[in-house]
């Protein structure tokens, strides 16, 4: 049995170490406490802009390192931690409601790394923290929303059949009036098997006054709020998986909260904006028979029945329906398009059968009618009220397209009236899920290492004089193989930190134990092939042959052993959750890499410092 080890096997090492230098090395490089602005809709980000934030910060005497500007964002560097929330406070009074101002880590990692889709491992909440989001569900618009819901549908089914009467919100449910005894007789049963377990009852009426109670039970409110969040958190995964977080936490807390965990996040403006974005359309009929009333209602406040006020972009005051045509939850798909008509902004948009059926049915008896899209936004706003922070939010509503019904449509049709930068955020937004009620993020708070940066500083300094200890031992008792052993630990290492940095893993404490694991059974793979060896010298084999045999020999067992751990770990990645899968990712990296590093590439380093040796009386092990 020969040492000889082929030369294109060689090359495989120098280019494995090639690839976990590469890929590891952006690790090294820390980043800079930041504050990130973005512009919301209608504000810009230009050199003015930027002038007067640096204007701002350097009278406030905060120590800024660097200023960038790009087309979507003005990124502002910190000397240090300790002055990024008073920056960011200072920017957020400064700018206004304009802009989005969030505290942020920015890369320091070279641009040529960045050319070979290099970058640094993110770190998790326990090691470098991250953003916190706490969400809360608006229960009185799910209340609102859920009651003009079964209004509408209450009427639609009172004209289906013909029954003469009104329908209209009242406290705890709707209000039914009817013109006959026989017509409340019929509703009520139409009412029951159209909304089974609510509460009908017959209100005192008179002799042209015939009413309906219609109560919603609380346990009714109850499950549709819990469908309302559980719908929501399956929205919010939507747009956290659409920003390449890695190990995001999102659970319910209490009735109507929801909490959100980003750790390391980079871009937390863009987390916030999307997460906190409720931005969606509403299709209303334009309230023709009121028109004229427009003016008595803006200045009087008081708005015909049926119709609710709005205002265009322009700031023009019109009249539309109550009646929600469709909304943002009907929405399947939303294109970003051009109109081939106009050659404007438009998106593209695909209600499911639902909402489609009702868009037909209200285009086929209204044709020729203006039919209005509102742009519904709901901004998030912090106040300081006697010292403390206050979250409000406040809802902006706008009508931003009147157009006369020329033809019936249903599911597909075409949205207009925005700008570019709007159809785009548009489309990505409704793409993601539209959320089923408006959403506040209450509470926003970027967290610090949960051990603290003494505790991460004396773990590390820990890892790394054992680290060094185990080499030193390996070197005293193995002598030339101590070294050979030290160099394929090294390079697993390596490759470990490169194949996690490459995939944009989040690294957690469960992830630095998995790692640990798995430098430790590298570890035993080297010695387990070291023993081997010595076995075989002590059997009277020659040198080079007893090295040869001894990583024959080694090599089934060293295989045996680690794919039955790499099937554990694939049982933990697959049925686990959160830091589970941090722990199991890491375990299933390293097996394959500290296998091949064990088996390979000391064998590799063993034949170059060997395999030229004609003669060899004895060995360093």
């Amino acid at each position: 049995m020969t040492l000889e080890y082929p030369n294109w096997k060689k090359a495989i090492i120098f280019v494995v170490l090639v690839f976990g230098l590469l890929y590891s090395l952006p690790n090294v490089y820390r980043q800079d406490p930041a504050v990130q602005i973005s512009a919301s809709r209608g504000a810009v980000l230009d050199e003015a802009v930027k002038e007067k934030i640096q204007g701002d910060l350097e009278r406030a005497k905060v120590g800024i390192k660097a200023i960038e500007l790009t087309e979507k964002r003005l990124l502002v560097r910190l000397q240090d931690s300790n002055q990024q929330l008073t920056a960011a406070e200072l920017l957020r009074a400064s700018l206004g409601e304009n802009y989005t101002v969030a505290q942020n880590l920015a890369s320091t990692v070279p641009a040529w790394l960045g050319k070979f889709g290099a970058r640094a491992m993110t770190l998790g909440l326990d090691l470098q923290g991250g953003v916190h989001f706490l969400m809360e569900v608006d229960r009185e618009a799910v209340i609102e929303h859920a009651d003009e819901r079964l209004v509408d549908d209450i009427k639609t089914a009172l004209r289906n059949r013909e029954i003469r009467g009104t329908a209209a919100r009242a406290a705890n449910g709707v209000l039914v009036t009817l013109r006959s005894e026989d017509d409340r007789k019929r509703a009520a049963s139409e009412i029951a098997n159209l909304a089974p377990g609510v509460v009908i009852e017959d209100g005192a009426g008179s002799l042209e006054s015939f009413p309906l109670s219609i109560k919603v039970p609380d346990e009714a409110r109850i499950a549709a709020m819990d469908q309302v969040i559980d719908q929501n958190l399956s929205t919010l995964r939507n747009r956290i998986n659409a920003l390449g977080v890695a190990e995001p936490v999102i659970q319910r807390q209490g009735a109507a909260r929801i909490a959100v965990q980003l750790p390391g996040i980079q871009d937390t403006a863009a987390a916030k904006k999307i997460l906190g974005a409720t931005a969606t359309l509403e299709y209303r009929l334009s309230d023709v028979e009121n028109a004229s009333r427009v003016m008595e209602a803006v200045q009087t406040g008081r708005v015909p029945a049926g119709a609710r006020l709005y205002y265009t972009r322009d700031g023009q005051p019109v009249l539309l329906s109550r009646r929600i045509i469709a909304q943002g939850d009907e929405i399947v798909t939303a294109t970003s398009t051009i109109d081939p008509d106009s050659g404007t902004p438009a998106v593209s948009i695909r209600l499911n059968d639902a909402g489609g059926s009702k868009m037909l049915q209200v285009t086929e008896e209204n044709v020729g009618r203006p039919l209005a899209v509102v742009f519904i936004e709901r901004i998030p706003e912090t106040r300081i009220v006697d010292g403390k922070e206050v979250r409000t939010a406040r809802i902006k509503e706008e009508v931003i397209s009147i157009a006369n019904i020329r033809e019936p449509f249903g599911k597909s049709f075409q949205t207009t009236g925005l700008q570019k930068a709007e159809a785009d955020e548009l489309a990505l937004l409704l793409r993601a899920g539209s959320l089923s009620a408006p959403i506040d993020i209450v509470e926003e708070r970027i967290i610090g290492p949960s051990l603290g940066a003494d505790n991460i500083r004396a773990g590390i300094n820990a890892v790394l004089y054992s680290f060094l200890f185990v080499m030193a031992f390996f070197v005293v008792y193995y002598k030339m193989f101590g070294i050979v052993t030290n160099l394929a630990v090294l390079l697993n290492l390596l490759l470990v930190v490169a194949v996690m940095s490459l995939f944009g893993a989040t690294l957690t404490l469960p992830g630095l134990a998995g790692i640990a694991l798995t430098i430790g059974m590298s570890v035993d793979a080297n010695v387990l092939i070291n023993e081997r060896i010595r076995e075989e010298l002590r059997a009277g084999t020659s040198p080079l042959a007893s090295i040869a045999v001894g990583y024959e020999k080694a090599s089934g067992t060293i295989l045996d052993a680690n794919i039955t751990a790499l099937l554990g770990g694939i049982a933990l990645f697959s049925f686990g959750s959160g830091p589970i899968r941090g722990f199991a990712l890491s375990l299933c990296v390293g097996i394959l890499t500290s296998m091949y590093t064990a088996v390979s590439v000391s064998r590799g380093i063993a034949s170059l410092f060997y395999s030229g040796r004609k003669k060899l009386a004895r060995l360093s092990i």
